[in-house]
């Protein structure tokens, strides 16, 4: 499939190829470093409440996953992956939580398992995810296949759960508002 996008976020220029100032080409591959944590984090670990008061997104990505590692934000770089277990994001309904982790540049989530309004968030923020259990460790490279479900780290591929093309189009413009729009076009 050839996807097309109509604007971009400087987050995911890893994931991104710039065919001009207004036209880029979506790489559904992702390869970044990977950051690991465990089962059951929820969303107010990915984006503390206190910081909800607001919708300047730099401020959900300078303050994402602090409820557990306080410095993610300073030390993730554009692209990175993280890589969790089971529930990932969990808990409350926040939009806020995928938009923390899009804007602070995280490139993809992989997971064994998604809360449910999580998985729907992300997809609806264009925020790349995937469902897979993986054997990557923190530091270790990956790289994240959305069409395929694929997830590659240390020469050894995990096969995830692979995304209804639907979904994939919509991560691919950018988030639903973005598909949207674009279908009334």
């Amino acid at each position: 499939m050839n996807y097309r996008l109509g604007s971009i976020n400087s987050y995911m220029q890893k994931t991104l190829i710039y065919l001009s100032a207004k036209e880029v080409v979506m790489v559904l591959r992702i390869e970044g470093k990977v950051w690991r944590f465990p089962d059951n984090i929820d969303t107010d670990l990915i984006i503390p409440g206190k910081y909800l008061r607001t919708t300047d997104l730099s401020v959900f990505a300078a303050h994402a996953m602090e409820g557990i590692d306080p410095d993610f934000s300073k030390k993730v770089c554009g692209g990175d992956i993280i890589v969790a277990g089971r529930n990932f994001g969990c808990g409350s309904s926040r939009e806020q939580a995928p938009l923390a982790l899009k804007y602070a540049g995280v490139g993809c989530v992989v997971a064994e398992s998604f809360a449910r309004i999580f998985f729907r968030n992300a997809i609806n923020v264009g925020l790349p995810i995937t469902e897979a259990r993986v054997g990557c460790k923190e530091g270790d490279r990956a790289v994240v296949d959305i069409e395929a479900g694929t997830v590659t780290c240390d020469g050894i591929v995990y096969q995830g759960t692979k995304l209804p093309d639907f979904l994939v189009e919509i991560l691919v413009n950018g988030g639903l508002v973005a598909h949207r729009r674009k279908e009334r076009r």
